[in-house]
């Protein structure tokens, strides 16, 4: 499975007939799929298809669509508004005989008044049919070049996955070896701070608190449980990165837990060693959150 990127961009120019046109669509990180338009009147009646389109392709990312629309000539027609020449023409009648004297309108100076002549188009509801046809085929095509962008970013941000997992387990690895968590060494340290509390409280620590001590730094020793949990969400993610659909909001929920993992790690360290481990995985899991932001 190739993962797909919220980023990307598309253009692509079409025509039919008189007509000419140029798609741009962008898309950029989002929580879900948040998508505005830019159209012109022609593109009224077609918007609910595209956010439909749209909606069928992408799961996440802020897109924003916008149509430049041109048409070469126009099929106009002139026609006479009668309702505005007749409500002129009782204007002037009136005027006439207010004023006697006055000379009459020409006719040229009644069809220069505003409303009189209207401009309308001789297009067909076919033709205009034909025409959103053309624009939705065209507008596919687009949508084509965007998912292919999209899933060549995402290519190169499952590399990056792959190799910051990777990078996390040998880590984690590494951890689980280091000798200071060994049962000899754990025995050791915890012996030396039994030895300091004791000296401290100068023999005077009752047994239940001594119980308690113990207890918690046994507690603090172990780091079996945060190693166990941190292979298991590297497996996790590594299954994410083989599935179908939208994993970006499952695998930013995993670098959470990663970060968990080794905040906790950092904390219950007793060694130099685990404390330079447990910072370069903060590192790497860091690196790794900022990627799967970028994931649909």
């Amino acid at each position: 499975m190739t993962l797909s990127s919220m980023t990307g961009f598309a253009r692509l120019e079409g025509n039919w007939k008189e007509y000419h046109w140029a798609w741009e669509i962008r898309s950029v990180n989002g929580k879900g799929l948040d998508i505005r338009m830019r159209l012109p009147q022609v593109g009224d009646s077609i918007e609910a298809t595209l956010r439909k389109k749209i909606s069928a392709v992408l799961r996440r990312g802020n897109i924003s669509l916008n149509l430049q629309f041109h048409k070469d000539q126009s099929d106009l027609q002139l026609v006479v508004n009668e309702t505005v020449l007749k409500q002129y023409l009782s204007i002037v009648d009136k005027l006439q005989q207010l004023l006697p004297d006055a000379p009459s309108p020409t006719i040229d100076s009644i069809l220069a008044q505003k409303g009189i002549l209207e401009a309308q188009e001789t297009e067909t509801e076919e033709a205009k049919q034909q025409l959103q046809q053309q624009l939705l085929i065209s507008f596919d095509m687009l949508l084509v070049e965007l998912q292919a962008m999209r899933k060549s970013e995402g290519e190169a941000i499952h590399k990056l996955l792959t190799d910051q997992l990777g990078k996390i387990s040998d880590l984690t690895a590494t951890a689980e070896a280091l000798p200071s968590r060994q049962p000899e060494a754990i025995k050791a340290k915890l012996v030396k701070l039994l030895d300091d509390i004791m000296n401290a409280s100068a023999g005077k620590l009752d047994e239940q608190r001594l119980y308690q001590e113990v207890a918690i730094l046994a507690t603090k020793a172990d780091i079996q449980e945060e190693l166990d949990r941190l292979k298991a969400h590297v497996e996790a993610c590594q299954q994410l990165l083989d599935k179908d659909g939208s994993v970006g909001r499952r695998m930013d929920f995993l670098a959470q837990e990663f970060n968990r993992e080794a905040n906790t790690l950092c904390s219950k360290s007793n060694s130099v060693e685990l404390t330079a481990i447990g910072l370069e995985l903060k590192t790497v899991i860091d690196q790794l959150r900022e990627q799967t932001q970028n994931v649909e």
